[in-house]
């Protein structure tokens, strides 16, 4: 796995190459806001097997994988390379990244919250309940915060977040509509 910046990926996207570009995000995500001919199979779908079925999407040809910011396309890249893949590039910082640089973006009309910072909010929540259930009805429910920090701390170290994985599963991150396959 190599990284790639957002303006490399571009000046040879500019040049007329025809690049695999692959999106892991959840599908309201990249209903807000994707680069243009991106090809979405969001992270917890994601399946070699069926991408390699894909028009362009061969194990033996470059694929440029996005996110919002890196960490679930570094997932995704070590993913499909375990499954034979020999070309990923992740792009450095992800579509976050891809948008700063003032790259061409689509954007679309529906407004969601990054699938980080729904874990934030649903972590945070869940610390602040058990604080609260500790104080107000039992001292045991110290450990659904205590539960919460481990979970943070076991995914600030390894990059896997079970509660993002849960969180993308859910219906208001599914919606928006079907994405077009790079061509």
């Amino acid at each position: 796995m190599t990284t790639i910046t957002p303006r490399q990926l571009n000046d040879r996207l500019l040049k007329g190459e025809k690049l695999h570009l692959l999106d892991v995000r959840t599908p309201a995500e990249h209903a807000e806001i994707h680069v243009p001919g991106v090809y979405l199979v969001p992270l917890n779908r994601l399946d070699a097997a069926q991408l390699a079925g894909v028009n362009g999407f061969a194990k033996d040809q470059p694929l440029y994988i996005f996110c919002r910011s890196g960490d679930r396309a570094n997932q995704a890249a070590l993913k499909l390379e375990k499954s034979g893949y020999r070309e990923c590039h992740v792009v450095e910082g992800g579509t976050e990244a891809w948008t700063n640089a003032g790259l061409p973006v689509e954007r679309g009309t529906s407004k969601v919250l990054s699938l980080e910072r729904q874990v934030r909010i649903a972590a945070g929540t869940m610390v602040l309940i058990g604080v609260l259930l500790a104080q107000l009805a039992s001292p045991a429910f110290i450990w659904l915060s205590g539960f919460i920090g481990v979970g943070l701390t076991f995914s600030g170290i390894t990059g896997w977040c079970g509660m993002g994985m849960l969180l993308a599963k859910m219906p208001w991150n599914q919606r928006g509509g079907e994405a077009r396959c790079a061509a």
